[in-house]
């Protein structure tokens, strides 16, 4: 049995009990999460796992009813991990839980199956209203987060336009290559970044170079770094207005 894993009690169970495998890097945080899930009538902490192979190692061994997902994992990350559990187990439900962008990374974790995308900062509230919610298979995302998508969807020229294509044109990994771009990384810092080939991160940015229809490399990071900025700015609208409200 693989060290992350934590076998389930022996102790009886009620039939409606939903257990849930707790994917996370960071062990102060899955520990929070954790004792967060205690709190919860009906939920049980059947694992946790701290990387990728763990996760998948976990999984087929506990097959939890529900994961809590981050994205930044060693190895795969977690949208990858999210399509390989479900591709075995459709009915899992799959809960993303992180600090990145929703904008880069929302809709393809919800397009890779998960029920609910939630960003680590939101409240433990928000975090148990998700967990419920998307073990019963309902779809969830914060209103907060929501309002960041909606705003930035509405305000970024990168949103299909004419019929040319959008960002969310591209692949997984090619969102990826997109984000750290944005970062100011450069092609060997990504490959070593993603543990992938120099020579990968070069066919990568040609494709999407191609997608959105840039006519040089500048003009895509020049985008991605555009896009950044706009994100970071409407993440400090967001700080500022909830000071104020606090206030």
């Amino acid at each position: 049995m693989p060290p992350s894993v934590l076998p389930a009690p022996s102790s009886q169970k009620s039939a409606l009990t939903t257990r849930v495998l707790v994917v996370d890097d960071h062990p102060g945080f899955r520990l929070g999460v954790v004792e967060m899930l205690h709190d919860i009538e009906g939920f049980e902490v059947c694992g946790e796992a701290g990387d990728s192979a763990s996760a998948m190692d976990s999984f087929r061994h506990l097959e939890p009813d529900l994961v809590v997902m981050d994205i930044s994992l060693p190895g795969r990350d977690g949208i990858e991990v999210t399509k390989m559990m479900l591709a075995e187990r459709p009915h899992t439900t799959v809960l993303v839980l992180t600090m990145h962008d929703e904008l880069f990374y929302g809709l393809r974790a919800l397009k890779a199956g998960a029920y609910g995308y939630l960003r680590k900062d939101d409240t433990l509230t928000q975090l148990a209203d998700a967990i419920r919610l998307t073990a019963s298979r309902t779809h969830y995302v914060s209103p907060k987060l929501l309002a960041h998508l909606v705003k930035k969807l509405a305000h970024t020229p990168t949103v299909e336009v004419e019929g040319k294509p959008a960002i969310q044109g591209l692949s997984d990994r090619e969102m990826e290559v997109f984000h750290w771009l944005a970062k100011g990384l450069g092609t060997r810092q990504i490959a070593t970044q993603l543990g992938l080939s120099i020579k990968t991160i070069e066919t990568h940015r040609a494709h999407i170079k191609s997608k959105l229809r840039m006519p040089t490399a500048e003009s895509i990071v020049k985008l991605a770094r555009e896009w950044h900025e706009l994100d970071e700015q409407s993440c400090a609208l967001e700080r500022n207005g909830n000071g104020q409200e606090a206030g």
